[in-house]
């Protein structure tokens, strides 16, 4: 088919509503399940773009969690440690397919946003991944194809009405794109810039020293800014995002609430919320959502008497903000990539608060030595690629 018929825009006053392929050609998609509204397709068609290029750029089995026409969430399929396993609440499913993995870590990294996601799977959806989709709140998936086995299980989901959607992996778009706002076309070329070892050759600072993992991580963070609103940056730590600033009108909030999502994914693993015992039959969404709570200076609005009884088994002590310092302290070799250049070296100094030892960013302020001179001051590598990537 060639047009799919949606049940309304982005709002339900945004009537009618479809996708279809001008030229009058097959669409490269098809729904085997659901009935996929409009921004669904928007998170699924951005989100297929991130990990089809993540997968190209390092081998790996690719995951995003989309929301709102952005990752909350971006990962390739490294193995899970015990303690992330634990956090990401997978830590009973046993030993997980890498493309599993690569969701858990996706999804795991802000679970707060990925709440209702849309996920896309660089790969063919196994049952492992089936299965910890099943359990998740999400609308809908889109991969290259499904196991049978994998299929049965996301049908399963929302009472058969799981929206899954699978894409032609050979589908290539036309070099030329175009989109109307206000009754006028506009018209680009694609961004179809291949981010490689190349583009990650000009390192600028004193320290050239960038270790194969953070060339991937770097990797990991640019992709996942192509396919992020703009302004933006994001933080990587081990083959996955662990906080993404999206959409912010100033560059140094981009940095602050992508670093803030950054260290509450590294509290997590702290020692205070790792011994948390939560009530018994309290859902996940309840748990990620009283941990947010519990790490932050609100504590109190989960460990007041007369409420955190309706959370917890015992009551845990308080998070201090002192001890929330001294974990945090302990975050090192993270990795920043900046969708465009830094204006200010105040960036520099909030990204070191979360552990960042390695920024790829394009350069081109007239600031630049003082943003290479701060970095110089804590021994951070950085890489001008000269390459912007706004995305609108």
């Amino acid at each position: 088919m060639n047009e799919i018929q949606l049940k309304y825009g982005c709002n339900p006053n945004q009537k009618p509503s479809r996708i279809y392929m001008e030229d009058g050609s097959e669409l490269p998609v098809s729904v085997l399940n659901g009935k996929p509204g409009y921004i669904n397709f928007l998170d699924a068609l951005n989100g297929w773009q991130l990990v089809k290029e993540l997968k190209e750029a390092t081998g790996l089995p690719a995951a995003t969690s989309f929301k709102h026409v952005s990752p909350a969430g971006a990962a390739v399929g490294l193995p899970l440690s015990d303690k992330l396993a634990k956090i990401y609440w997978v830590d009973d499913l046993g030993e997980l397919s890498p493309l599993a993995c690569a969701y858990a870590r996706a999804r795991g990294a802000d679970r707060m946003s990925s709440f209702g996601d849309f996920i896309s799977l660089s790969d063919v959806c196994d049952a492992d991944t089936a299965r910890l989709i099943k359990r998740e709140v999400s609308d809908g998936v889109i991969a290259p194809g499904y196991t049978d086995e994998a299929l049965e299980i996301l049908k399963q989901k929302k009472k058969g009405n799981y929206n899954v959607i699978q894409i032609d992996p050979s589908y290539q778009p036309a070099p030329l794109e175009r989109k109307q706002v206000y009754g006028i076309t506009f018209e680009q070329g694609r961004n179809e810039l291949r981010v490689d070892e190349a583009l990650l050759s000009n390192i600028v600072t004193e320290n050239k020293d960038i270790p194969a993992e953070a060339l991937i991580d770097m990797k990991i963070a640019l992709i996942t800014l192509k396919y992020t609103q703009s302004n933006s940056v994001c933080y990587v730590k081990d083959g996955q995002a662990i906080g993404i600033g999206a959409g912010q009108q100033s560059r140094i909030h981009c940095t602050r609430l992508a670093g803030s999502k950054a260290d509450n994914w590294f509290l997590r693993q702290s020692p205070q919320v790792l011994s948390l015992q939560f009530a018994d039959g309290l859902g996940r969404a309840d748990r990620d959502n009283a941990i947010d709570v519990y790490m932050s200076d609100d504590y109190m609005d989960v460990l007041a008497d007369g409420v955190w009884e309706r959370t917890f088994k015992v009551k845990p002590p308080v998070f201090t903000r002192e001890e929330r310092k001294e974990w945090l302290d302990k975050l090192e070799d993270v990795t920043l990539g900046s969708d465009a250049f830094f204006p200010f070296f105040d960036n520099i100094d909030r990204a070191r608060r979360s552990g960042v030892k390695y920024i790829v960013q394009p350069g081109g302020s007239v600031r630049d030595d003082a943003v290479i001179n701060a970095c110089n001051r804590y021994g951070m590598a950085m890489v001008f690629t000269g390459i912007r990537l706004f995305h609108h």
